[in-house]
């Protein structure tokens, strides 16, 4: 009997060893399955997300390079070399050589004002400048021409030019407007140059409403 008893409380001990062992190893087959699960989605989901956030952001590259790239093309083409506009500072002053008479008939004379980029940059002058004709009693602002104005670039260091039509003074033509200088305003500037005026004595039409007085557009 006792030999009965011993075997059984063996034979009980035993199947409790393996049942604590199955068990024990079933919990570390689900712990290790869940580790290697874990960390073999979340590379993928990474790796996933970084190539739709790169490409995502290589279409967002692309789409401001490509805008960037043809503004700036757009710009180029309405501006000629997409250069900036002159600006008086910029600007040198000067008469030419372009003098002389236009009409036998009235007698007009023309004189040339010379614009000259001073800058190291292109720039762009399109329009008629402001001219006043001035005498040590007032001012006389010029009528404009009927030309067409285009657009000019000058390069750094080169000219252009615009010519002031002028219908001298005679003795009992009529009045005399004695012109000292001539003050200059380059095409929508506000600043002004002011140059020693070399005709001599115009008459005075300021009222006319087609005066043989007027100024022509710059590169006209």
């Amino acid at each position: 009997m006792r030999l009965f008893h011993a075997a059984t409380a063996l034979a009980a001990t035993s199947a409790l060893a393996l049942t604590l062992t199955a068990c024990g190893n079933g919990s570390g087959n689900d712990a290790s399955g869940d580790q290697s699960s874990a960390p073999a989605s979340s590379p993928s989901a990474t790796a996933s997300g970084g190539t739709q956030a790169e490409n995502a952001g290589a279409t967002k590259e692309t789409g401001s390079s490509t805008g960037g790239g043809t503004g700036t093309t757009t710009g180029g083409s309405g501006g000629g070399t997409g250069a900036g506009r002159c600006h008086t500072a910029g600007l040198g002053f000067s008469f030419g050589s372009g003098d002389g008479k236009v009409s036998s008939s009235d007698d007009q004379q023309q004189l040339a004002v010379v614009l000259k980029n001073k800058t190291s940059a292109a720039c762009t002058i399109q329009g008629f400048p402001g001219v006043d004709l001035k005498s040590s009693g007032g001012s006389w602002s010029l009528t404009r021409s009927g030309a067409t104005p285009k657009k000019v670039t000058l390069a750094a260091g080169s000219s252009t030019m615009f010519t002031i039509t002028f219908l001298p003074w005679n003795q009992g033509s009529g009045t005399e407007f004695k012109a000292t200088s001539v003050v200059v305003t380059p095409p929508n500037e506000t600043t002004s140059t002011t140059l020693a005026w070399p005709g001599g004595s115009v008459l005075l039409q300021d009222g006319a409403t087609h005066p043989g007085t007027y100024t022509g557009p710059v590169g006209g």
